[in-house]
């Protein structure tokens, strides 16, 4: 049930974040920051949680789960930014990266809900990542539906679909044999290090900003600063 309530929160934060560019006109520098801040979470959970949890014989499938993620994203052009970053010329403009955003979400939902079955630190790590990367993609799903020239209704529509496959994909964990569970933790890591390494990272240094590199160190240090007090 926990896994679940997890996945629950990410789908939520995603819910919530889309409606942003509704409502308010997001700065260049703004988006910037939650990005790097979303990359430094992500990355912290990474190395300071789920690489510890991946036996030395499972790990292949970071790579695995590394490649295969950005073939995901080349083949929907997936990418996470702001307001003034998303051009036509970046993205395929509709529906086709909301569905590769959608797949990616049922994934990460399975992510938390093994994951915590490893180990709860670690499930609760995974979804502070997750529900802090959510930010800026439901942002993103919002600004390529709106150039797409969908209507309000259906975006608000996508963003549902969305957020729910969240703890869709955390149930679907229970379908899942125990032996795979390190398997899939470390394909769930590989997505980690792609999406933090070659699109948020990128994203949110385009230009050089000191607080930005702060962003993505103060995310890391905050995961291992949740890790070690959770700990005690």
């Amino acid at each position: 049930m926990i896994p679940i309530l997890l996945a629950f929160f990410a789908g939520l934060s995603d819910l919530i974040s889309g409606l942003i560019p509704f409502y308010y006109k997001l700065e260049e520098s703004s988006t910037r920051y939650i990005i790097g801040f979303a990359a430094g979470t992500m990355l912290g959970a990474v190395f300071f949680e789920m690489l510890p949890e991946i036996p030395p014989a499972d790990s292949l499938y970071i790579g695995i789960g590394f490649f295969f993620f950005y073939l995901l994203e080349r083949l929907t052009m997936i990418h996470s930014c702001g307001e003034y970053e998303c051009t036509s010329e970046v993205h395929r403009i509709g529906w086709l990266p909301v569905l590769g955003m959608a797949s990616d979400n049922i994934i990460d939902g399975v992510g938390i809900a093994v994951a915590y079955l490893i180990n709860p630190l670690t499930g609760i790590v995974v979804a502070l990542s997750v529900i802090i990367h959510e930010i800026p993609q439901g942002i993103t799903t919002t600004l390529l539906l709106e150039r797409a020239g969908q209507a309000k209704p259906k975006i608000l529509i996508a963003l549902f679909v969305e957020a729910i496959l969240y703890p869709i994909g955390a149930s679907l964990a229970v379908f899942v044999p125990e032996g795979l569970n390190t398997i899939i933790l470390a394909i769930v890591t590989g997505d980690f290090l792609y999406i933090a390494a070659s699109d948020l990272l990128p994203d949110a240094h385009k230009k050089f900003n000191v607080k930005v590199i702060f962003a993505v160190i103060l995310g890391a240090v905050i995961v291992y600063t949740l890790e070690f007090f959770l700990k005690l």
